[in-house]
């Protein structure tokens, strides 16, 4: 018989003569309703004014654009009315300003906001201008427990430089990988950013929140469980800029991270303006905006009358806010922009001192009087001294946003706080270069390494793989280590890795990987032509850190010696990874492995033997055990035995078994003898014999 599910739904007569519903099976989605006629009857608001209509634009006058300057609120002034003039005081003012701006006009973020589990869903190898890249997609499982009918899954992307050993500042943006931009002749921004050593990611809003008003959807409605919001609740533009302090999150936290999670800055247009500024002002962490033509409810004073104004939001997109926004666009009763107790100039002063670069283009090109470039062109002239205070530059303009003048067209102004309008239209593509020319003064990025040989590299300084092989291997090998269940670890190069890997070529070793130690709980790390200080590099870079096993194998070396490294290197870099094991797993036991006689070219053999000699002095017989099983492999010459090797340098499984006789002792006397199941992850393979493009994506697992 076929699963089905099925709603039953059961009506019991009571003795009392009513009934009793009882539903098994699930529910759907919660009913819509209607949030703004909601939160004008909570507010008492009986009518909203008519904003300014879009398609008129000859109605937009500059001459009486200022009615409410009188009551332009002070941003160094406290509530109480103590004058704000020294740094130490900011942080009280600031707390005051968050306050009122999340009361009023962007909402709180809930104390029930739900974790947020990534997943990545694949890692993706490709060129950027010639450059390699890695390119990583996320989901992210916003939990649902406390309301399964909405179901939220942030979708996220980013791209990084392949070839960098430390972590790059990473740009992200609001949007869907296109955005607002128009087909263009110039470089894509994506490529310049990799181009200055930066990565680049976009993050969807509508996966955290819809851009409409079904709010019984998306994040809100899930921490509201699907009811309509109270006036000082959050809406869309602070639900978007909490998805991204949830994916810097992820960054701080990521294992092998190769952004750096304190470099990373937003960029938004139009409506994504708004919620990159909105995000930057209520994030500490987030380092850098790059604001495109955000308008009312992004830069623009609200007290500006031009273009955009709050009816048009209190009654239109009235969910981009909290409720509260509503009342300041009612006729009944009446209220207006005047009696905001906040303006968009303290909205970009949250930002202080963190470098804000605000954009727009022209009205000829598109980029309409509506979003009213002049009055966010004031809003920064005004929220300059806030920037001042904390010792950084402001626009650099004599300071009345009444009368600076705007710079011209395609001329970038200020320091920390920064202005320029582009010859373009409603986009930012024509600002990039002066972006990136401009944050470089601010937020250094690595330089982009040669493509040196890695082995060119000292044996005992970390150095990662510059091949997109590896680093996709590498993260692999970090989904692995975060697993858990490991109390073995094996590290080294091919010679290990071939030992337990899930590729179909060495099938008998890992057969032979199984018989000897299925029960020890152990996991392998190697990974193929890694040198000593590859092996550091992965270590160093998360493939080691929580695992806590209770034995740690390494077997490292050979491909130093190939390369032509001298003993007192090599030893350098085997005692490198010692101590960084020890550093990252201090009660693990390790076994450090001899390396092994290789025939594949006999002048090597004196340098194996005098490197195994200085290992041998390294161990402790507690900590630390030197284990050298060459006698089983080869003769006294170093000449490998019949049948001990495939290639004169790999083993064979029998081979491996010499390796393994060495090894279950010690095993039984730290672990005892093996269990009856085994709880390490599964092998990791070779990332190059996954689906080829076009097919299913790469998953990153063990």
């Amino acid at each position: 018989m076929p699963n089905r599910r099925v709603n039953l739904i059961l009506a019991l007569t009571t003795l009392a003569g009513g009934s009793i519903t009882i539903q098994f099976g699930p529910a759907g989605p919660p009913p819509p309703f209607d949030d703004h006629a909601e939160m004008m009857k909570q507010l008492g608001v009986r009518a909203i004014r008519p904003g300014p209509n879009p398609n008129d634009q000859s109605t937009f006058n500059e001459a009486t654009a200022n009615p409410y300057k009188e009551t332009m609120p002070d941003l160094l002034r406290m509530e109480n009315g103590t004058k704000v003039e020294k740094a130490s005081q900011w942080p009280r003012r600031r707390k005051e300003i968050v306050t009122l701006f999340e009361r009023e006009v962007y909402g709180r973020v809930p104390k029930n906001a739900p974790r947020v589990t990534w997943e990545v869903t694949g890692v993706t190898p490709g060129m950027s201008g010639g450059i390699p890249t890695l390119t990583k997609t996320l989901i992210g499982h916003v939990d649902n427990r406390s309301y399964p009918k909405v179901k939220v899954d942030i979708q996220a992307s980013y791209t990084v430089p392949a070839r960098t050993a430390t972590p790059v500042p990473m740009m992200m943006e609001f949007g869907f990988g296109g955005g607002f931009r128009r087909p263009s002749s110039a470089k894509p921004w994506t490529q310049q950013a990799i181009e200055r050593g930066w990565g680049y990611g976009t993050i969807s809003p509508n996966s955290i929140q819809p851009d409409n008003n079904h709010l019984e959807m998306g994040v809100i409605g899930l921490c509201n469980k699907g009811k309509p919001r109270k006036p000082d609740d959050w809406g869309a533009l602070r639900a978007w800029g909490w998805g991204l302090s949830r994916l810097i999150d992820y960054f701080e936290r990521e294992k092998g991270a190769m952004v750096d999670a304190r470099k990373v800055g937003i960029e938004g247009v139009s409506r994504y303006g708004k919620a990159a500024l909105v995000a930057e002002a209520f994030d500490p962490r987030v380092a850098v905006g790059f604001i495109g033509s955000s308008g009312e409810g992004g830069a623009k004073l609200h007290r500006h009358i031009f273009g955009e104004a709050v009816e048009n939001l209190a009654g239109g997109e009235f969910y981009w806010m909290a409720g509260n926004f509503i009342k300041y666009g009612a006729s009944d009763p009446p209220k207006t922009a005047a009696d905001l107790p906040v303006d968009s100039h303290e909205l970009i002063a949250l930002c202080a001192p963190r470098p804000c670069f605000v954009s727009y283009g022209l009205v000829e090109k598109g980029d309409a009087k509506w979003v009213d470039a002049h009055g966010s062109f004031m809003a920064g002239v005004l929220a300059g001294p806030a920037y001042r205070l904390l010792g950084k530059k402001d626009f650099g303009t004599p300071g009345d946003y009444l009368t600076d003048p705007m710079p011209p067209v395609n001329s970038l102004i200020g320091g920390e706080l920064a202005w320029r309008q582009h010859d373009g239209g409603h986009e930012v593509t024509p600002n990039w270069p002066a972006f990136f020319d401009w944050v470089a003064r601010y937020i250094p990025a690595p330089p982009l390494p040669t493509n040196r040989k890695p082995l060119g590299t000292p044996a005992d300084v970390p150095a990662s793989r510059t091949d997109d092989n590896s680093l996709i291997a590498h993260f692999q090998l970090l989904q692995k280590a975060a697993k858990g269940g490991i109390d073995v670890y094996f590290e080294g190069d091919s010679i290990t890795r071939r030992w337990g890997t899930s590729d179909a070529a060495w099938k008998p070793m890992l057969e032979n990987w199984t018989a000897n130690f299925y029960g020890w709980n152990a996991a392998n790390f190697g990974w193929g032509a890694d040198g000593t200080q590859n092996i550091l590099w992965r270590l160093k870079n998360g493939e080691l850190d929580g695992v806590n096993p209770k034995v740690i194998v390494l077997l490292a070396g050979t491909n130093n010696v190939g390369a032509g490294q001298s003993v007192d290197e090599i030893v350098r870099g085997i005692e490198a990874i010692v101590k960084t094991c020890r550093e990252k797993a201090p009660m693990a036991t390790i076994v450090l492995t001899g390396i092994f006689p290789r025939n594949d070219n006999m002048s090597y053999l004196p340098t194996i033997s005098a490197v195994n000699a200085r290992l041998a002095k390294m161990a402790d017989g507690k900590r630390v055990r030197f284990l050298n099983v060459n006698a089983g492999l080869a003769d006294s010459a170093g000449k490998l035995f019949e049948g001990i090797t495939i290639d004169n340098l790999h083993p064979s499984p029998k081979g491996y078994q010499v390796w393994a006789d060495g090894l279950k002792p010690i095993f039984t006397e730290i672990l005892g003898p093996p269990a009856m199941t085994d709880h390490a992850p599964p092998p990791t393979g070779d990332p190059s014999q996954a689906p080829p493009p076009g097919g299913p994506p790469r998953r990153v697992g063990g």
